[in-house]
């Protein structure tokens, strides 16, 4: 039934019930008001059993601040700009382009976690839901650099497929230090300063790419921080973001070598994520043990926590690889 046709059905429902008793009535009145329902477009019931595009935004910012502060550990610079990005995005009726945000750091310091927090938080990633948030892996889907004629048309279709189905789409690119280059530049059209293109709206779509690339500069800055006795809560993030735009667009390791979404500022934020410390490393042992069930044994939360800081040899003040084997530590020594 086509909603044309609905309403005339609505409009026929006066005449109709007056000929049922008044427990039939009842049911033919309820039954009339959920077909009503989950015809409408864009109803709360049919949001709830279908799938239903985000189109009024419902993003919870309160919410998705509280996760971001509470469940993310030592990104006080991340969190400040993706929250400042959001804002303006969500808060905007008519955004003059999508919101592009890069994300950059050693493996295990929150890339991915981050982007999740958003996606959950944007769409509650239920079964009917998941379909406007994608997810692109380099490895699986672009796995050979000598498709990459083919791979920039595929994802050219699937962008402008998903954002005419639904403005407020969301796309998630990792392993972006392995894309073939080039590839990425492909979306160009898709990112820049224009009303529509083909009839469709892209400024309600946001992108996030995750990269390994540039995490050694960020290292080095807040290690070089460190040893003059500087906090790392006064890295000035301007300077970082800069910083990191150069390191990436001449990084051959870098989805974005030379890439003309750098060179025609079309990413808009440059997201650093700073190596972890020995705290943020039990912190994240604490959480582990406690999504996993277990009581807190700070024995156990300093033994892995030290384990995993080992970064410089000398120092040993960051880890290496995040927090990203604390879960199956924390299996193994439990």
């Amino acid at each position: 039934m086509k909603l044309p046709n609905a309403a005339v059905f609505f409009i026929l429902v006066p005449a109709l019930v007056p000929a049922l008793d008044p427990f039939s009535a009842s049911l033919f009145m309820g039954g009339a008001a959920i077909t009503w329902q989950l015809f409408s477009p864009h109803s709360w019931l049919r949001c709830s059993l279908l799938e239903c595009c985000n189109v009024k935004d419902t993003l919870n910012f309160s919410v998705v601040k509280m996760d971001l502060e509470r469940k993310v550990f030592g990104q006080h610079l991340a969190v400040q700009i993706v929250l400042r990005a959001l804002n303006a995005n969500i808060y905007s009726k008519r955004p003059k382009k999508p919101l592009v945000m890069s994300f950059h750091g050693w493996t295990g310091t929150g890339k991915s976690f981050v982007s999740s927090i958003i996606a959950e938080n944007l769409y509650r990633l239920n079964a009917a839901k998941r379909r406007f948030v994608h997810h692109y892996s380099t490895v699986l889907h672009f796995s050979h650099a000598s498709h990459v004629h083919l791979y920039k048309e595929q994802l050219q279709n699937w962008i402008r497929g998903n954002v005419s189905a639904c403005p407020r789409s969301l796309f998630i690119f990792s392993e972006m230090d392995q894309m073939p280059h080039g590839l990425i530049d492909s979306i160009m059209p898709f990112l820049g300063y224009r009303e529509e293109i083909d009839g469709v709206y892209y400024g309600k779509a946001i992108f996030i790419f995750l990269n390994n690339a540039g995490g050694d500069k960020i290292t080095e800055i807040a290690l070089d921080y460190w040893r003059r006795q500087k906090r790392r809560e006064d890295i000035p993030v301007k300077e970082l973001q800069h910083l990191l735009s150069e390191e990436i667009f001449r990084n051959t390791n870098s989805g974005f070598f030379q890439s003309q979404l750098i060179q025609k500022n079309l990413i808009d934020y440059f997201v650093p994520f700073l190596p972890l410390e020995y705290k943020h490393v039990k912190q994240c042992v604490r959480e582990e043990l406690r999504v996993q069930g277990h009581p807190e044994d700070e024995d156990l939360i300093t033994e892995i926590a030290l384990a995993m800081t080992d970064y410089p040899n000398e120092e040993r003040l960051y880890s290496s690889k995040g927090c990203k084997t604390v879960a199956s530590r924390v299996t193994l020594s439990t």
